[in-house]
């Protein structure tokens, strides 16, 4: 089985912000553990900041980019540094790789890497990714492992994404705060994964959070891999959420393969330029049937896209319910809003966005 393995800031750092050996070590023991049976592994791994700022003994983590950028720098290499002290021990090469979001919105990119991680795989490396901080802008980036650990899933064709973190898994409430919380074994595919109420992380270490999580499962599970959200404390978490442990963490069950991978792309990993808003009438054919989006049932155009950019798809509510390829541009699709094809100006197509390039994003 092919398996990505993602650990967050706060489960591979100490509360002084220095990288945490011991969880090192114990990861790599159970990746190990996984590579003797002939599994397939990559590690996505935070930590490169807590990291610059233990070794430059700041006290506390600063906020500006700049700094930030720069304590990635110094600490990215330490982090690196400990994973091939603690992969050596079992005979394993470690090979860092660094994303940006560029490597997941251009498709030529996209394939590059992927083919990279690939390959990588096949020479018996253990990949360790992070986020290229120290070069990505404030802007674009994406500040925070979970998505880019979904994405690669989906990328390599993982069979399991496993989310180690500070807590056994998912809960009905904050149980830091809500004493009745209870822990939730399983997620159908079915279910609205975001629709469980999380929020974002409170630690001074981490930027993600059990929302980010849960965005990052429902990526996965669109992408037909079973995700498993887990405690990094628990002994043997890896092993036993790959082999479907009961307790071991929380279950996000797949869908079934149904998008080709570009539309998945599409989907979760093109950066949206743009979005129409739709009225109900366009809301419930894109939901029930397989259809084009026509400009008669679109009400509002924001952003400022280009024919071929992805954008989002949202209902009157504010929900998006689909993102695709834009077959227009906004100006002619704002200036179309509302048209039936019979009433389009010469050159422009009737589609804002033909079936083939839709990926609908609600039941």
């Amino acid at each position: 089985m092919r398996v990505v393995v993602k650990i967050g800031t706060s489960s591979i750092t100490t509360s002084e912000g220095n990288i945490n050996s011991s969880a090192v070590s114990a990861l790599c023991d159970e990746v190990a553990s996984l590579r003797k049976l002939n599994h397939e592994v990559l590690i996505v791994t935070s930590g490169a900041v807590a990291g610059g700022v233990a070794a430059l003994r700041l006290g506390q983590r600063p906020t500006d980019m700049p700094t930030l950028q720069a304590l990635a720098a110094a600490g990215q290499s330490r982090l690196m540094q400990e994973y091939n002290v603690q992969l050596d021990r079992h005979d394993l090469v470690g090979a860092q790789v660094l994303l940006v979001p560029n490597d997941f919105i251009d498709r030529h990119q996209y394939l590059h890497a992927r083919q990279t991680l690939v390959r990588l795989l096949e020479l018996g490396c253990v990949p360790v990714i992070n986020e290229n901080d120290a070069i990505a802008s404030d802007e674009i980036r994406f500040g925070d492992n979970d998505r880019i650990a979904a994405l690669v899933a989906h990328s390599v064709s993982a069979d399991v994404l496993i989310l180690l973190t500070d807590l056994k898994g998912l809960f009905t409430a904050d149980p830091s705060v809500d004493p009745k919380a209870t822990f939730i074994e399983t997620v159908k595919a079915d279910d609205e994964l975001l629709s469980v109420r999380a929020g974002s992380s409170i630690n001074t270490r981490g930027s993600g959070g059990m929302a980010s999580k849960l965005a990052a499962a429902r990526i996965a599970s669109w992408s037909g891999v079973r995700t498993v959200i887990a405690s990094a404390k628990r002994a043997n978490v890896v092993v036993d959420a790959l082999n479907k442990v009961a307790d071991a963490g929380t279950q996000f069950l797949p869908r079934e393969r149904e998008l080709s991978a570009r539309k998945l792309w599409i989907a979760f990993a093109a950066q949206p330029s743009g979005s129409v808003t739709v009225d109900d009438g366009a809301r419930d054919a894109l939901a029930r049937k397989n259809v084009s989006l026509l400009h008669a049932g679109v009400t509002a155009v924001t952003g400022d896209f280009s024919a071929g950019d992805t954008i989002e798809v949202k209902d009157l509510r504010g929900l998006v319910i689909a993102r695709g390829m834009s077959g227009v541009t906004a100006v002619q699709a704002g200036a179309s809003a509302g048209l039936h094809s019979r009433d389009l100006v010469d050159g422009v197509t009737q589609e804002v966005i033909h079936r083939d390039d839709l990926v609908i994003l609600i039941g």
